[in-house]
């Protein structure tokens, strides 16, 4: 009787905060272009922030595109943005640190980028605020793309193709203005669609499983909606989730150096979290069962964990059904 509730609790809020799959209208400034993009989104999305001095168009977005599988953007042309977030696996990358140009590899797991653009802030530990100022941060990384944005421009504008793509676009060259912003253009183009949990809420039964709902309900009881809440799965607060008691990567403290900062990173988002293996900012649990044995425990001793971590002691089936659950969250990918 409690999950059946829970069950009806469930779709009755999915009806109420709902609305039709729609095409969203943006704002175009004509004097970047005038061909206007329509962004189609999932039922459970609402409509994300654009901003003024970066509308959507079609020509932008496509040359977005074609720029984020440009290995030219890194220093010896090996890598582009699309060789560490990997469209089949919800545009994350399978391993814990991420190649780089020349060999080298990043310090951070690679997270997923669908949906990105609901995002209040990125980066692990949320330091910064846009897409267009995130697109700096691997590109200009030594350990990622390598290379300078200004040398990023000279060889785009070095292309008569790309040359006179960005004319056409910005009226003007590429510039560090035109690249990131047409980069981030196109990220925020990537919405994700629906998963199963998604057609259960719209009144399909048979979409999950008995033991996936089972585990709907544990994700609730047992606090787990508290951090990954709202249709992304995350309230994107920055958290010290148990991980170690000491931490080599401080996170939030690299930006502010308050102790109370120290290790803590931004809840990521679940949505196709089947898929974005290995987890955790340094990709250190090979799967999910890991993660969610983690949490069972309670995590580790530190002064700075959330007092939402907590030992949960979920049975082996419990554990399996809440497992169920995250993957039903999964949705499919062409």
């Amino acid at each position: 009787m409690r999950l059946e509730k829970l069950t009806q609790l469930l779709v009755l809020l999915a009806l109420v905060i709902s609305c039709n799959q729609k095409a969203v209208r943006v704002e175009v400034d004509s004097s970047v272009g005038s061909d206007e993009f329509a962004l189609v989104l999932p039922d459970w999305l609402s409509e994300p922030m654009i901003p003024k001095d970066n509308p959507l168009t079609k020509a932008k977005v496509e040359l977005g595109r074609r720029l984020f599988f440009e290995r030219a953007l890194s220093k010896d042309s090996s890598i582009s943005c699309a060789s560490c977030h990997l469209e089949s696996f919800a545009f994350s990358d399978t391993i814990a640190l991420s190649a780089g140009a020349s060999g080298r590899h990043a310090t951070r797991n690679t997270p997923s980028i669908l949906n990105i653009a609901y995002a209040p802030r990125l980066m692990a530990e949320g330091g910064v605020k846009n897409l267009e100022l995130q697109v700096l941060s691997p590109l200009e990384n030594e350990l990622e793309m390598n290379m300078s944005v200004n040398g990023a421009c000279d060889r785009l504008n070095a292309d008569s193709k790309y040359r006179a793509d960005f004319e056409r676009v910005w009226s003007d060259s590429a510039t560090p203005f035109t690249l990131t912003r047409t980069l981030a253009a196109f990220e925020r183009t990537l919405i994700g669609g629906d998963a199963p949990y998604d057609k259960f809420l719209r009144g399909d039964s048979n979409a999950l499983s008995k033991s996936a709902q089972s585990g709907l309900a544990l994700f609730t009881e047992s606090g787990c909606i508290n951090c990954h809440s709202g249709p992304l799965f995350t309230n994107y607060k920055l958290e010290n989730n148990g991980l170690d008691e000491r931490y080599l990567d401080n996170g939030l403290f690299r930006l502010t150096l308050l102790a109370s900062d120290m290790g803590k990173f931004k809840v990521p988002t679940l949505r196709n979290v089947e898929l974005t293996a290995p987890y955790m900012h340094d990709g250190r649990f090979i799967t999910l069962r890991e993660v969610l044995v983690h949490y069972n425990s309670g995590g580790k001793n530190h002064p700075n964990k959330s007092e939402r971590v907590r030992p949960l002691n979920l049975s082996e089936k419990q554990l399996s059904d809440l497992e169920e659950f995250l993957l039903s969250l999964t949705q499919e990918f062409k």
